[in-house]
């Protein structure tokens, strides 16, 4: 990883990245290991090469427990706590 330092959650920290191209290997390898081993319960990643969404949540011992992918489109449920349902389908409308 590169020397980007994580904080420790706190309650309203829920990260959400939108990958590109550029910042592949920070998007999908560093922050999840990164916002993992700082506990923060939910990340959430807007992919717009693959158009899909993927939640990462239960961080233990420096990963997430719980990789979900969803496409463009889906209802998505985020677990606690969040707590909260999106509806993607106007992410559609931004599709290549």
């Amino acid at each position: 990883m590169d020397d980007t330092n994580f904080s420790a959650a706190s309650p309203s920290a829920h990260p959400m990245a939108s990958h590109d191209r550029d910042t592949d290997q920070r998007d999908r390898i560093d922050k999840p290991i990164g916002y993992a081993e700082a506990e923060i319960p939910v990340y959430l990643l807007i992919d717009r090469d693959n158009n899909t969404i993927t939640v990462y949540s239960e961080p233990k011992d420096g990963r997430y427990q719980q990789v979900s992918p969803h496409p463009w489109g889906a209802t998505v449920e985020l677990p606690a706590p969040v707590n909260i349902t999106l509806d993607t389908e106007k992410l559609k409308d931004y599709a290549d």
